[in-house]
C-alpha cells in the first residue's frame, strides 16, 4: 500500500531536492514543466535515502543494506527483480507515475554484462556501470492534476516519514553552496583529424557490409570545482527537455538534460520507445527556423537513418512483447528544443505474459538509437574507434515503480562530474551518404548550449 500526504502546489522541485539532499543518495527526475511538451512534462520526482542500493561495476555486483556493502553473486538485473518483488503492488493500484520503487542509472557499458564486447577503448572513469536504489518514499509533483504529495510505501520507515512531513512544511533553507565553475578549457578526445579517420573507417565498414549505421561520438572534458547542482540549475535554464535528471552519490554526480525517451512501460505492460535520429540546429529567425525544421522533415538521409533504428527497435521489442503487438504509431515527427530540431518516431507493444519491465530493459539494452545497426557489430566498432568508454553517456536513467511501471531516458545531453572533472559527449549516426564535416558539426550543435553555459558560470 502507498500512503499519500498532500503538499502545496505549485512546489519547486529544486527547493524540495535541497531540503532532502542531506539524507543521502538524492535523485531528482524533472520534466521542465511548463516548457516541454505536455505529453511528457507532467511529473517531477524527488527521492533520497534508499533502504537498499545495488551497484554493478566491472563485472562485480554489490548491495548496500543499513550502510554496509556486501559482494553478491549473480547478475544485477536478477537482483533488481528480487528487490522489486519485495515491495511489489498490483498493477491496478492506480498509482502515479512513481511513488516507491527503483531509481538509478544504467551506463552504456552495462551492455557488457549481457553481450561479449572487446576491451579496446580506455576505461578511465570510476562511475559504476549500474547504480540503482530502492526508494520507499518520494515527493511527486503532478503538473496535470496540479497537486503535490509525499508518497510513502508501507515498508518505509515511519519515523523518517514523520520527519519528512515536517521537513517539507518548513521554509526552504537559505544556506548557500559553493558556486560551480570550470578551471580549465574543454578538450575533445576526438579532434577533427582523428574524427575524420574514424569516419573513414566507418565508411569502409559500411562498404564491406559489416554495418549500415554507426553512432560515432566525441567526449569533451574540463577541470571544475564547486557544487554541481548549481551547474544543473543553470543548464536547466538553457535546456528545457522532458527527461531531466540529477543524481548525486559517492560514485559521481550525473546531470542529464535528455530529450529522448528510451523505454516506457505502464503497470499493465503497455510499452513505448521514442528513438531520435535526425538533427538540425535552430534558426536565428522564425523563417529560418521553420525552413530548417521543414528540411529535416523531408530529408531522405535522416528519414532513412531514423527508419533503420525503428526497425532495430521493433526487433528488440519483439523479443519480449506479444506476437503482433509491436506497432509504429508515429514516424518521422519533428520535435523542437531550444538548440535543435529532432526527427522522432514511436514504437509500441504489449509485454508478453511472464515478462517484466526489467526483462524489457535487459533485452533492449543499450538503446539502438545510440549504437547503430546491426547493434552488436555497431557496438564492437564503437569500442574500436572511440578512444574512451562512454560511461553514463548513451546509457539510461529512470525508475521502476512498485506496480511494475517503468520510464527511462536515453542519456544524451548528459554530463558527469567526478574527481574534479566534468565530462560531456555528443555524436550522431554515420551512414553511407554522410558527410564528415556535417556530422562533426552536428555533434557541436547538440551540446554547444550546454558547454557555453558552463563556460559562463
Amino acid at each position: 500500500m502507498i500512503n499519500s500526504y498532500p503538499l502545496p502546489y505549485p512546489l519547486d522541485p529544486f527547493s524540495v531536492f535541497e531540503r532532502v539532499r542531506s539524507l543521502g543518495d538524492p535523485v531528482m527526475l524533472d520534466s521542465a514543466h511548463p516548457v516541454t511538451d505536455s505529453r511528457f512534462g507532467r511529473y517531477d520526482i524527488i527521492a533520497a535515502s534508499p533502504d537498499v542500493l545495488v551497484r554493478y561495476t566491472r563485472g562485480e555486483t554489490s548491495i548496500r543494506r543499513q550502510g554496509l556493502w556486501q559482494a553478491v553473486a549473480g547478475d544485477p538485473i536478477t537482483l533488481l527483480k528480487q528487490l522489486q518483488a519485495e515491495i511489489a503492488l498490483p498493477p491496478d493500484s492506480a498509482l502515479p507515475s512513481f511513488s516507491a520503487g527503483l531509481i538509478g542509472h544504467f551506463s552504456y557499458d552495462l551492455g557488457r554484462a549481457f553481450e561479449r564486447m572487446p576491451n579496446t577503448a580506455q576505461d578511465d572513469l570510476a562511475l559504476p556501470e549500474m547504480r540503482v536504489g530502492r526508494y520507499l518514499w518520494s515527493v511527486v509533483i503532478d503538473h496535470h492534476e496540479r497537486k503535490s504529495a509525499l508518497m510513502a510505501h508501507d515498508k518505509a520507515d515511519a519515523r523518517q516519514v514523520t520527519l519528512l512531513r515536517k521537513l517539507l512544511q518548513e521554509p526552504a533553507s537559505s544556506e548557500s553552496t559553493t558556486p560551480f565553475r570550470l578551471t580549465s578549457d574543454f578538450e575533445s578526445n576526438l579532434p577533427a583529424p582523428q574524427y575524420r579517420e574514424a569516419f573513414d573507417r566507418i565508411q569502409a565498414y559500411i562498404r564491406a557490409g559489416d554495418c549500415y549505421q554507426i553512432n560515432l561520438t566525441q567526449r569533451w572534458s574540463a577541470a571544475c570545482e564547486g557544487d554541481p547542482f548549481n551547474a544543473y540549475k543553470a543548464l536547466r535554464q538553457k535546456a528545457a527537455t522532458p527527461f531531466g535528471a540529477y543524481i548525486e552519490s559517492d560514485d559521481g554526480t550525473i546531470l542529464s538534460l535528455s530529450p529522448e525517451r528510451f523505454l516506457k512501460v505502464s503497470a499493465r505492460g503497455e510499452v513505448e520507445t521514442r528513438p531520435i535520429k535526425g538533427t538540425r540546429p535552430r534558426g536565428t529567425t522564425p523563417d529560418e527556423d521553420k525552413l530548417l525544421a521543414d528540411e529535416l522533415a523531408c530529408a531522405e538521409k535522416d528519414r532513412a537513418e531514423n527508419l533503420m533504428i525503428v526497425d532495430l527497435l521493433r526487433n528488440d521489442l519483439g523479443k519480449v512483447c506479444a506476437a503482433g503487438s509491436v506497432k509504429v504509431p508515429e514516424l518521422f515527427k519533428i520535435e523542437s528544443y531550444p538548440n535543435v530540431h529532432h526527427l522522432v518516431s514511436a514504437v509500441t507493444g504489449q509485454l508478453a505474459q511472464g515478462y517484466t519491465s526489467l526483462d524489457l530493459l535487459q533485452h533492449c539494452y543499450p538503446g539502438g538509437s545510440i549504437t547503430g545497426a546491426p547493434k552488436i557489430r555497431a557496438m564492437e566498432i564503437i569500442d574500436e574507434l572511440e578512444p574512451h568508454r562512454r560511461g553514463i553517456y548513451c546509457g539510461s536513467i529512470g525508475y521502476i515503480n512498485a506496480d511494475g511501471a517503468m520510464d527511462t531516458s536515453i542519456c544524451i545531453r548528459t554530463l558527469l562530474v567526478e574527481h574534479g572533472k566534468i565530462y560531456c559527449s555528443a555524436g550522431g549516426g554515420i551512414v553511407a551518404d554522410s558527410d564528415a564535416d556535417a556530422e562533426y558539426q552536428e555533434s557541436f550543435d547538440k551540446v554547444n548550449n550546454l558547454l557555453d553555459t558552463l563556460k559562463g558560470l
